[in-house]
């Protein structure tokens, strides 16, 4: 199948959209590329979709953690540790999306960013990503100084990481989404990351886990009709990536978290009724 070049620049005018967001809550784009590519492509193989989607996400994820890494501000050994979590899931989510119909993909889908949605709307006021104090039982505890020299101390919990990240791996792997909207939170909330340290971090999981997810998908031939569009999106959301990274520390989270909120509901709105 051709591409017109109005058509490879609207993918990539959606790629670059899909980057600045997605870094900048540090949520990857997936959650938002996936819901698109099924409104795109109504009639493609959801193994397809979640394949081009993961890809992309690896992309994005990429070039956003060199940002970040730039900044200082990524917690490697806990990111390492977390990403080989999520191996046995993303390889169980890859094999298991061929199996699953696309309406039912389509409402677990559109359940699913609903309900982040709701959660992120009603919480936005009792800042749902602002870290809890520090567990006194927790087995890991880390320290970090970023470029601009501000210190960060947190302690956590690394069975409780582990079983997280397992869970987003599979979730990951199986909608396409990157699972960056879970583990962001996850990351402050329940392991009590720093926020800019839990949005850097998060990004350079997403990295390792969706490359992971997309030699999967690759290896199971989901990739036989995706591969342009996936470079296409790719070349937008590489520079989109850069761009929200360096609007990450000049935002107020606020509003961010009030329009994540509404397109997530949203989105997920249209999934749920979409024939």
């Amino acid at each position: 199948m051709g591409y017109s070049l109005a058509a490879i620049l609207g993918l990539a005018f959606l790629g670059l959209a899909v980057g600045t967001f997605g870094t900048l809550i540090g949520a990857g784009g997936g959650f938002l590329l996936a819901p698109a590519l099924l409104l795109l492509y109504p009639h493609e193989r959801p193994e397809t979709i979640t394949a081009i989607s993961l890809a992309v996400v690896f992309f994005n994820a990429a070039s956003g953690s060199i940002a970040y890494a730039q900044q200082k501000r990524i917690d490697y050994r806990s990111g390492l540790y977390f990403a080989l979590a999520s191996v046995p899931g993303t390889l169980l989510g890859a094999y298991t999306t061929g199996f699953i119909p696309r309406q039912t993909s389509n409402l677990v889908f559109g359940c699913l960013l609903f309900v982040l949605g709701w959660l992120v709307f009603f919480n936005a006021k009792q800042r749902l990503l602002a870290p809890q104090a520090s567990d006194p039982k927790a087995t890991n505890h880390c320290h970090l100084v970023d470029r601009n020299g501000e210190e960060y101390h947190w302690s956590y919990s690394m069975r409780l990481g582990v079983a997280i990240s397992l869970g987003v791996g599979y979730l990951s792997s199986l909608l396409g989404i990157g699972g960056g909207t879970i583990h962001v939170p996850a990351l402050a909330r329940l392991l009590h990351f720093p926020v800019r340290i839990a949005t850097a971090t998060s990004h350079f999981i997403l990295a390792l886990v969706a490359l992971m997810g997309t030699v999967a998908h690759i290896a199971l031939g989901a990739f036989a009709h995706g591969s342009r569009r996936t470079v296409f999106l790719s070349l937008g959301v590489v520079l989109g990536a850069q761009l929200g990274a360096h609007l990450s520390h000049r935002i107020q989270g606020t509003w961010i978290l009030r329009a994540l909120a509404n397109a997530l509901c949203l989105v997920g709105l249209h999934l749920l009724f979409l024939h």
